[in-house]
Formats: structure tokens, C-alpha cells, sequence
């Protein structure tokens, strides 16, 4: 990796991997999937040192965004998601957060993307894939010039996300698998929102799913 650092913590109830992407040249830090457990992920960011700039969502189920609306308020950063996912951060009942946490959690995202939007926060380059198939709405974040892409629930290292949540579709999920997979350069590393980091080129030879 060229500038940037990258560490990751787990929080929530279903164990969710929360990433901190900071550059080294800037000092501005990105956080990936804030999923739980603010005042954790606020900790965290004091260690690593560095300004919060912005917060990007791989998708809007409540097990990735139930800290969102505290850290907005904390670091008056902005929020990116896909606008396909607008409908799911804003409604309840399709997050999950009504039925699974009996709460009702919405996020108000401040910059919504399209498939294949090029922009650029804390001094990198990002470049979003929608992804649909764990939810309608779900995408992936690459920075090509650090070799690295945040998946999210759709790759999982030799699996992928469940497609039996509100917009889900298995098919999607497929074309979204061979989209990803098939299209970057085998050494980019992908880091998941559950479980361990893996790579293009593992999952070339090892998800079945593809």
C-alpha cells in the first residue's frame, strides 16, 4: 500500500467489520461500515490519529449502520452509499433494525452513487461498484491505487452474502461475484464485512459461487 493505512475492528451483534482507511500523507481517515458501538469506533479513531472525512456504506442493513447517525452528528462528515439503497436506509422495516434490534434506525445519506462514480475523499480515489444481490442497493469501494476493495456482504472470503433479506436476489448475486472478481487484477486484496480479508485471486480459485 502506497499511503494508505488500513485497520479494522469488529462490533455489533453479528460481529461486523468496521475499517478505518487513513491517509498517511493527510492524516484524513475514512470509515467503512460503522456498524455498532460508537463510542468504540471514536476510541479508535484517537489511537489511529488523524481527521474523520468522510464515512462510506456498502449497504443499508442495520448490522452496518446503527453508529452512522452519532458520528454524523460527532464529525459533520459526509455519508456515501449507493442510491439504490436510499429506500433501505430510510425504512425500518427493510433494514432490519424494527424486527432485529428493536429499534428504529434510519440514515440520511449525503452523496449517492451511481454504478461505476469515480470521486475522491481523504486524497484517494474510490471508484463504486453496485453489487446488487444481498440487497438491491449494495456495493463495493475500490482504490486501485492501493490495491484494496471494501466488499461489503457481497464477497466473503470463499462465500458470499445471503441473498434471503429484503433485496436479496441469488442471481444478482452471481453476475455481482463475477463482475468483481473476474474483472480486477488477481493481487487486489478484498476486505470483507464479516470474517477474514482475502483476495481476488483466492476467490477466483476457491468461491464456489462464482
Amino acid at each position: 500500500m502506497k499511503n494508505l493505512n488500513l485497520r479494522g475492528i469488529v462490533v455489533g451483534p453479528v460481529m461486523t467489520n468496521c475499517y478505518f482507511l487513513k491517509n498517511t500523507q493527510s492524516g484524513e481517515i475514512l470509515v467503512v461500515d460503522p456498524a455498532a458501538e460508537a463510542e468504540r469506533i471514536c476510541r479508535t479513531i484517537d489511537r489511529i490519529g488523524g481527521k474523520p472525512a468522510g464515512i462510506l456504506l456498502t449497504h443499508g442493513h442495520y448490522d452496518h449502520i446503527m453508529a452512522v447517525s452519532e458520528l454524523q452528528k460527532k464529525w459533520q462528515v459526509p455519508v456515501y452509499a449507493a442510491r439504490a439503497e436510499e429506500e433501505m436506509l430510510t425504512d425500518p422495516r427493510l433494514n432490519l433494525s424494527a424486527s432485529w434490534e428493536g429499534t428504529n434506525c434510519t440514515v440520511k445519506a449525503d452523496c449517492f452513487l451511481e454504478d461505476g462514480d469515480v470521486f475522491e475523499l481523504a486524497g484517494f480515489q474510490i471508484k463504486m461498484y453496485l453489487t446488487p444481490g444481498h440487497t438491491e442497493g449494495s456495493c463495493c469501494y475500490y482504490i486501485e491505487d492501493e490495491g484494496v476493495l471494501m466488499s461489503g456482504d457481497t464477497i466473503f472470503c470463499e462465500n458470499c452474502g445471503r441473498c434471503d433479506l429484503p433485496g436479496g436476489n441469488f442471481a444478482k448475486m452471481q453476475e455481482s461475484l463475477n463482475k468483481i472478481i473476474n474483472h480486477l487484477p488477481e493481487d487486489v486484496k478484498i476486505y470483507p464485512g464479516h470474517g477474514e480479508e482475502t483476495s481476488i485471486h483466492h476467490e477466483r480459485s476457491y468461491n464456489p459461487y462464482l
